[in-house]
């Protein structure tokens, strides 16, 4: 296979799935992770992939769309998010089972977290993708459907995974925080939130400001006094004292 029909073999492939690691596009087309790297920052040059850590995401030209789109919110408010994700991460201690959803703020936690010794339970493959190139952590990936536009593993088989382990601290996203709790766009990602939070002994919910006062689809859950809620601006009066009132715990990042 020449290098032109290798990238636009790979281009081929991420039209249909969206979404692609390294390692797949490697072991599908040929040749080496560097070279699977070349043909993707290329398609990148052209505004076909988005280049991401650990693979690529199909350019989005629905603006709506990129709402849901994983890569293009990794990319929004990305000082509020490291600074949210510092905080988060100093708190993981070595040896910890830690579930990490498919957020992008926890993406960033994840990003922090590559290199230390810990077992990683994680129904998102950006983050399972991270964690199998850095090679530090045991990376166990949920069963489930894979929703490509966030690129993650829902459904059934992946709720009935969280059902059957137990981890020290689940660390989830979400799409929005009022004073009925926390909320998301997609069912079948509450619902798998739901499980997460079950199976942990706490949580920590990783989310900017731009979440504030926003109510999507489902309501992922109420606040819970194992709930900590980590963000870069205090919340309006109802949302604090929401918070107070359930017991959980509210932390400012610097």
């Amino acid at each position: 296979m020449t290098s032109k029909q290798r990238t636009d073999s790979i281009a081929r492939y991420i039209r249909e799935h969206n979404y692609a690691d390294l390692h797949t596009l490697a072991a599908r087309f040929g040749g080496s992770l560097s070279t699977v790297r070349r043909a993707l920052d290329q398609l990148e040059a052209q505004g076909i992939v988005r280049r991401h850590h650990g693979g690529a995401s199909l350019v989005e030209t629905d603006a709506l769309a990129q709402e849901y789109d994983f890569t293009a919110r990794n990319e929004r408010h990305p000082d509020e998010k490291f600074a949210i994700a510092s905080l988060i991460a100093a708190q993981v201690q070595p040896g910890m089972t830690v579930i990490l959803d498919g957020g992008s703020t926890t993406y960033a936690v994840a990003r922090l977290l590559a290199d230390r010794r810990l077992q990683v339970i994680t129904n998102s493959l950006p983050v399972a993708s991270l964690f199998g190139e850095v090679g530090s952590a045991e990376t166990v990936v949920t069963g489930g459907s894979i929703y490509s536009r966030l690129g993650v593993l829902l459904g059934p088989m992946c709720e009935e995974f969280f059902g059957e382990v137990h981890a020290d601290l689940a660390i989830l996203g979400g799409a929005g925080i009022t004073e009925n709790g926390i909320w998301n766009y997609n069912a079948l990602i509450a619902a798998a939130q739901r499980r997460m939070i079950a199976a942990a002994e706490r949580t920590v919910f990783a989310l900017d400001n731009s979440k504030f006062g926003r109510k999507a689809l489902s309501l992922t859950t109420p606040f819970d006094r194992r709930f900590t809620i980590v963000t870069d601006t205090r919340p309006s009066a109802p949302v604090t004292r929401a918070i107070n009132a359930a017991g959980a715990h509210l932390t400012l990042a610097a």
